[in-house]
């Protein structure tokens, strides 16, 4: 019997070894890729975390730079996390708050490059139309009309189809363009909740306008 056991012993450990000798190095590879793919993923997740731990450090520290009205605090740090962090949203929106205060103290063209800057690099869709829009008010500011509308056109959000509308109806009504600046500022009262803000703004430019359409 003890013999017998040796035997079927040996019968399998015969076939393990066959059995590897065929798909060892095989099994071995596939193994090397999923641990590696794991520790990849981990990296990654890790390198991710700390990316914008850092980001939001400086975010942070530009918040602080503004409230502390630090201008060349505020575009040293914004520098430093374009050139480190540029994906990131925390970078992104840094930018409009930078821009606010760019534009405030006249640096238009700067303003301008941030805001330019965040259209390009964002791959978020509201982060892109909140810097389109803006930049379009900063050409409008520097009498830019052609070149602010180009921002404005193209897709939109739906959220921003009311603001994109309002804003292009600014370019227009200053170009002088008043019939289809009318039509642009109905098609943002439409867009715009009843009762708020943005809505009675629109409707004081359509009454400046000759246009009512109080109670529509």
């Amino acid at each position: 019997m003890a013999n017998q056991l040796d035997l079927e012993e040996q019968e399998q450990l015969d076939q393990i070894k066959h059995f590897w000798s065929q798909y060892g190095n095989a099994i071995t590879w596939a193994l090397i890729v999923v641990l590696a793919s794991f520790a990849s993923w981990n990296f990654y997740q890790y390198w991710q975390r700390s990316q914008a731990a850092q980001a939001a450090a400086l975010f942070d520290e530009v918040e602080r730079s503004l409230q502390g009205s630090d201008a060349g605090r505020v575009e040293r740090v914004f520098a430093e996390m374009k050139d480190r962090f540029p994906s990131t949203a925390y970078a992104q929106q840094a930018g409009l708050l930078v821009t606010k205060q760019l534009a405030a103290s006249g640096k238009f063209d700067a303003a301008q490059a941030v805001l330019t800057w965040v259209a390009g690099q964002s791959t978020d869709a509201g982060y892109q139309a909140v810097a389109k829009l803006r930049l379009a008010g900063l050409l409008l500011e520097t009498k830019k009309y052609d070149e602010a509308l180009k921002w404005l056109s193209g897709e939109f959000p739906a959220s921003f189809e009311a603001l994109v509308a309002d804003r292009k109806g600014d370019v227009l009504a200053l170009q002088g363009d008043k019939v289809q600046a009318v039509a642009l500022y109905q098609k943002a009262y439409q867009g715009f909740s009843v009762g708020s803000e943005y809505r009675s703004v629109v409707l004081v430019k359509l009454n400046a306008l000759g246009s009512d359409v109080q109670g529509k």
